[in-house]
């Protein structure tokens, strides 16, 4: 079976190495141009790239795919290949019409269990929901944002402590598993597709870094969700003493303190703030303005703070 791949990030790489482990034939590989990255803004070629070219599979890097000469060579060069099967994972363009028609299957590999968080961050927004339960849905793809009939899918359950970071990388290997028995089942020709009920979907929109702020007034589960939920990026921000401080890691306390405000430091050893609902949530990892991710308690070892401080 002739598999062109497309793919860009850290999500797409289990997938691409299973392929290339099963010894499918991956005709080319097609992700996303590099981009300029670090203090050096050193141009920097996508996850994928890398393990494409590793493998010595032909990787074309489109910067359209809708208009001008770049979509007018992509179109050539998939004519060309003739692939049976177009596997899509976490790419980040839309593909046209004319590209989805090409091949006899063009699926993706979406990591939420649709019709559930269509769009750019399923995982971030499952856990900033505070979902109990995710996983990874492959489905033919249609026009529609992540609209196609599914196929097969895997749940797992999402740790009470689990940030997104550690979700992600959970499901991009789950991914791998979905994708090729759905490979399977194309080649053994017992797919059987299921239309999405519209009315049980939501959206999962790319987070943006306005996300970031910690809103200490909400309940102290809300809080957890959140700074679980944007840990690796954009990362969940507060104000303590009048600069940033980024929190990745944090747990719900089984403390309760009425009438004290919220964001209000109420133990000073181990970094716990009160919240709306007068429960507490334990920083476990920090990053001050200006330094380096590092565990609390190393943090504290360098820094003290007042019992009573009100972060912002």
């Amino acid at each position: 079976m002739n598999i062109v791949f497309m793919g860009t990030p850290d999500f797409a790489v289990p997938c691409l190495q299973a392929l290339i482990d099963s010894n499918e034939n991956v005709q080319a590989v097609f992700t996303q141009p590099d981009k300029p990255k670090g203090r050096g803004y050193k141009l920097t070629p996508p996850p994928v790239k890398e393990l494409a070219l590793t493998h010595n599979i032909p990787v074309y890097q489109p910067v359209s795919l809708k208009n001008g000469e770049d979509a007018e060579n992509t179109m050539k060069i998939l004519e060309e290949l003739s692939p049976d099967l177009i596997i899509v994972v976490a790419y980040g363009k839309i593909l046209p019409k004319a590209i989805l028609d090409l091949p006899k299957y063009c699926i993706n590999v979406h990591a939420s269990l649709l019709p559930k968080y269509r769009g750019a961050g399923p995982i971030q927004w499952s856990v900033l929901n505070g979902e109990k339960v995710t996983g990874v849905t492959t489905m033919l793809m249609a026009e529609g944002l992540d609209t196609g009939d599914m196929l097969l899918s895997k749940s797992v359950e999402i740790g009470e402590n689990e940030t997104a970071s550690e979700l992600h990388d959970r499901l991009s290997v789950l991914g791998a598993e979905v994708m090729l028995e759905t490979i399977q089942a194309v080649k053994n020709n017992t797919l059987t597709p299921v239309k999405q009920d519209d009315s049980l979907s939501c959206y999962a929109p790319m987070l943006t870094k306005d996300m970031c702020a910690i809103d200490f007034s909400k309940s102290a589960q809300e809080v957890h969700n959140h700074i679980r939920g944007l840990s690796s990026f954009p990362g969940a921000m507060t104000m303590l003493n009048g600069k940033r401080l980024k929190v990745y890691k944090s747990v719900c306390t089984n403390e309760t303190f009425d009438n004290i405000s919220s964001g209000t430091v109420v133990n000073a050893d181990n970094f716990t703030v009160v919240c709306g609902d007068g429960k507490c949530v334990k920083f476990i990892e920090v990053q001050a303005e200006g330094s380096k991710r590092m565990n609390t308690a190393d943090y504290l070892r360098g820094k003290s703070i007042e019992k009573g401080t009100v972060l912002k």
